[in-house]
């Protein structure tokens, strides 16, 4: 829950205003605001004081213990200018509500966390349970010292400016170890805990079972991400507590599912009495992984509980993002966020350029020039197969003519792989031309370096026969000349000589140029392969200079006869 108080009217406003948008998610604290600040401080997770930020120092200073346990702070000043992280911008989360307050109300967010002022990914804000030396080895990375990576199983991490040797380490573990005097151990998710139990196993015998077949084996119980039984055994009480005691799901599968997993330990036991040979083993299994601890029974007489452990080998993450048209302001805040999460950048050399500075400090990148998609896609899964959180770019929207197509057929589903969606050049371009697409439309590429000319001109032919608007890529290149004339010939022969046409070079770059010309008049020469040529149907119109297609007749209809009749 966030609390929210203020002081005056102007800050009330903007505290409605978050109220509002938040349902749910917050609690306004009428009343004294010292009062309201204890209440608030002491009752949720994070505060938005919209209050000076002096004041709040002064209420809160009393009241602050932990950093680890506080809750999160933003403090809002009279005028909604800025959203100052005050108090917990990591533990706290105090850093992101900042940056969501801001876009929110319109205003800056302000956060001095020194990782987070020069783009360095906190240690503390990986997801990732942690130990160690944060302080001490975060210092090292911002003062540019030598910290080494050890990680003992691949896992995707976000960027970190490491070394193969270093004073300070980051080492990456499941094993139950103590962190040295300049270490940090992060903890992955990593395994899998399947567990058996009789009716009315009682949650000491279990939890106990499991605690003590994890340390014996010298695995670190933070790194469990869950627990895993028969179907049969959801609603069994001791398995439930036990899941609530450790903090993690507890995830389950039917008996077929479980029968047909191949266990070194079977039994007629649990086959008589829930259906498959393994519980134990074969939940563990059941999603693939190394078994580190085979079967274990408690120590209880009779023993009424089973466990065996499992390594689940970290999954690799492909983002394809789509960067849009390449102005800035067009760049997605999610396509943002991926490239700063990403630790391995694969993209066109001209790409990278562009947003090169939104990278993170330490993350890699593979990038190479024209004609290389394929490479690029297989290089980018590859990334991913080893266990980097890998982000492929591509311009406008990844998904058309670019560079979702060849990485998805590359990859396999031993991958995690998002779409980040992208502004596409068609619709730049017709932004800047007003509203060509407003009815139906279609893309074509008149490229044939993918796809024969034979199927190109016949897609041309079927959207010249169907009046849909076409949005050509890739229309002309010195080496391919004849193809635009060529399609333009072919949507001649339905449309009228009048059909409008727009031409958009470098849509929302800084040498953007666009014109409204003619189906007749367009000449061809004035093309090339930065340029998206929109050909309008029979319904479009150039009004006060900007291209439009009706999104209906009807509207059509009625807006010449309203002309019409102004005439008379």
């Amino acid at each position: 829950m966030i609390g929210l108080i203020s002081a005056t009217a102007a800050g009330a406003a903007a505290r409605d205003r978050l109220a509002a948008a938040w349902p749910g998610r917050t609690r306004v604290y009428e009343g004294p605001v010292g009062e309201a600040v204890r209440s608030a401080f002491a009752e949720c997770e994070q505060l938005v004081c919209f209050l000076a930020t002096g004041a709040v120092v002064r209420l809160l200073a009393p009241l602050l213990g932990d950093k680890t346990a506080d809750p999160g702070v933003v403090c809002v000043d009279e005028g909604g200018r800025f959203a100052v992280s005050l108090v917990g911008g990591h533990g706290g989360g105090a850093n992101e509500l900042a940056r969501a307050v801001g876009d929110l109300l319109g205003a800056e967010p302000v956060v001095t966390t020194a990782t987070d002022a020069v783009g360095l990914a906190g240690l503390d804000t990986l997801g990732l349970p942690y130990e160690g030396s944060v302080a001490t080895v975060s210092r090292a990375l911002l003062d540019g010292e030598p910290v080494a990576l050890e990680a003992e199983l691949a896992w995707p991490l976000p960027p970190l400016p490491v070394s193969p040797r270093g004073a300070c380490t980051i080492r990456l573990t499941d094993r139950d170890v103590e962190p040295g005097e300049r270490e940090v151990l992060l903890r992955p998710p990593s395994l899998v805990v399947g567990v058996g139990a009789s009716k009315g196993a009682p949650v000491e015998e279990v939890l106990g079972l499991i605690e003590g077949t994890l340390r014996e084996a010298g695995l670190s119980p933070k790194s469990v991400a869950e627990l895993a039984t028969v179907d049969a055994k959801a609603k069994e009480p001791g398995i439930v507590a036990t899941a609530g005691r450790l903090g993690v799901p507890l995830v389950t599968y039917s008996a077929e599912e479980l029968a047909a997993v191949e266990v070194p330990n079977p039994s007629e036991a649990p086959l008589a009495a829930v259906g498959t040979p393994s519980v134990a083993e074969a939940a563990a299994l059941v999603r693939g992984g190394e078994l580190l601890v085979p079967k274990t029974k408690s120590q209880a007489r009779p023993a009424m509980a089973t466990c065996a452990v499992v390594r689940r080998p970290g999954r690799g993450r492909l983002a394809v993002v789509g960067l849009g048209p390449g102005a800035r302001d067009l760049l997605t805040p999610r396509a943002a966020a991926e490239l700063r999460r990403a630790s391995v950048l694969v993209g066109l050399d001209q790409y990278v350029d562009q947003i090169r500075d939104l990278l993170r400090p330490g993350t890699r990148v593979l990038e190479s020039g024209l004609g290389a998609e394929e490479e690029r896609a297989r290089t980018a899964v590859a990334q991913a197969r080893e266990g980097h959180a890998v982000a492929l770019i591509g311009s406008g929207d990844a998904g058309v003519y670019a560079m979702a197509s060849p990485a998805l057929a590359e990859a396999s589903d031993d991958i995690d792989v998002v779409g980040v969606p992208g502004v596409t050049a068609a619709l730049a371009a017709g932004a800047v031309l007003g509203a060509p697409l407003g009815h139906d439309h279609v893309s074509i590429s008149l490229s044939d370096l993918h796809t024969p000319w034979e199927v190109i001109e016949r897609r041309v032919r079927a959207a010249a026969e169907a009046d849909i608007v076409v949005t050509f890529y890739n229309p002309r290149s010195r080496g391919r000349d004849w193809q635009l004339p060529k399609a333009l010939a072919i949507l001649a022969g339905h449309r009228e000589p009048t059909t409008p046409v727009g031409v958009v070079r470098n849509a929302s770059r800084p040498d953007e140029s666009s014109r409204v010309t003619t189906l007749a008049e367009l000449d061809p020469a004035t093309v090339d392969m930065m340029t998206v040529v929109t050909v309008g149907n029979t319904a479009t119109r150039i009004i006060a200079g900007r291209m439009v297609t009706p999104r209906g007749y009807r509207w059509q209809e009625s807006t010449q006869e309203r002309t019409q009749e102004g005439a008379q």
